[in-house]
């Protein structure tokens, strides 16, 4: 696989696959994603999953897995993924109670370093994906950067989303550029002009997306993401995924 590759987070698309998981999978397909991030399995089982992802020629590019889960069916969780071929499980956001204190902070890294320990004896990686609370600052320190700093390597990897970092009005270069080789999953989305920015296509807003690309061409995947979209979600995702192939990445 040419390094890194092209995935679709499937929350961009979630009222579709709502409402036709398969449906939404062969229309991420046909608009040219060769790979999907989950967020939650269609209600099928994994067998199922695998025999639709190989039909598609779609290849699994991470896991988002709720906190929860993670703590308490971690083993099964990494089975499935195991199955779809998938060795990346992700933790989507922290709860808001390690929000507004640097020690919930600190406990969340310390239950972090516990499933990532578990991910590793079973041949996955655990990652942590961030928003823009992560960014408030407590002393001298950003919650991100104690989370980072009080989690093993190792154990703990960070999927930064460059639209979140921009938004909390921080550099998204010079963040990911401080953690080399702990950024192997990247998320991909754009932000519009304006006092209150929200999400745009790939390719339409106002991130430099070339200073990016060269701060993170040692990743696994470049993950396309919108939380929210103006225009049907699926035609969005092909946007983004044609500005993409436009700058030679997919």
């Amino acid at each position: 696989m040419a390094r890194p590759g092209i995935a679709l987070q499937m929350y961009t698309v979630r009222d579709d696959a709502r409402a036709d998981f398969v449906g939404t999978l062969r229309k991420v397909a046909a608009i040219g994603y060769p790979a999907i991030q989950l967020a939650g399995y269609g209600n099928l089982p994994a067998g199922a999953l695998k025999e639709v992802l190989d039909e598609l020629r779609l290849k699994v590019a991470g896991s988002h897995i709720g906190l929860d889960a993670l703590e308490d069916s971690l083993d099964a969780e990494i089975d499935v993924n195991a199955t779809l071929g998938n060795r990346d499980l992700i933790c989507p956001m922290a709860p808001r109670q390690f929000w507004n204190e640097a020690d919930g902070f600190r406990e969340l890294a310390r239950r972090l370093n516990a499933i990532g320990r578990r991910c590793k004896e079973r041949g996955a990686r655990l990652s942590y994906h961030n928003h823009a609370f992560e960014f408030r600052r407590f002393g001298d320190s950003t919650g991100l950067e104690i989370l980072l700093a009080e989690t093993e390597p190792d154990l703990v990897y960070w999927e930064p989303d460059v639209y979140w970092i921009a938004f909390a009005k921080e550099d998204p270069v010079s963040w990911i550029r401080r953690y080399p080789g702990r950024c192997p999953l990247i998320h991909l989305k754009d932000m519009t002009a304006g006092a209150e920015p929200t999400f745009a296509e790939v390719g339409e807003g106002v991130l430099d997306f070339q200073p990016i690309f060269a701060a993170t061409s040692e990743a696994d995947w470049y993950v396309v993401e919108q939380d929210t979209c103006v225009r049907p979600p699926i035609e969005s995702a092909a946007i983004s995924l044609r500005h993409l192939k436009e700058w030679g990445k997919g």
